[in-house]
Order: C-alpha cells, then structure tokens, then sequence
C-alpha cells in the first residue's frame, strides 16, 4: 500500500507558480496547487514507503529552487 502525503510548501515571495510547475514535473507527485494562506503551494504525493517519501520530500521536492520550507503531513486511514 503507497503512502500518501500532503506536502504544504512556503515559497520565495513571487515562485508559487514556477514551483507547482516544476515539482508537477517531480515522480510521485500527484498534485501540486497554486494556494493562499501561509503556505503557497500544496502538493499530493505518493510514495512505495515512508522511507521513499522522505527522500522524496529532501532529495526532489526541497530541491526545487523557490522553496523555502516544507511542511510534510502523511495520510492516515483511521
């Protein structure tokens, strides 16, 4: 069973959009939302494990130039 998360991203004053657009293009992402609020972009991901997940989040998703910091939020199926 994969993983789902919501990744809630904060953004360089002006890069939401550039950065929804390039983590799209990121394997495992599923989404990624323009928002407003005190993050800028949410994102949807999937992943085979936690452990994929989180090098996911640090090796691909922090990666993207723009961001700033990232909130992760697993999904649980109570």
């Amino acid at each position: 069973m994969a993983i789902t998360a919501y990744v809630l991203i904060q953004t360089e004053v002006g890069k939401a959009v550039r950065v929804a657009e390039a983590v799209r293009r990121i394997g495992g992402v599923v989404a990624a939302d323009d928002v407003t609020g005190p993050y800028d972009v949410i994102v949807r991901t999937e992943a085979p494990s936690l452990d994929d997940l989180g090098r996911l989040v640090v090796s691909q998703i922090q990666a993207v130039e723009g961001i700033t910091r990232t909130f992760t939020c697993p999904v649980v199926n109570l």
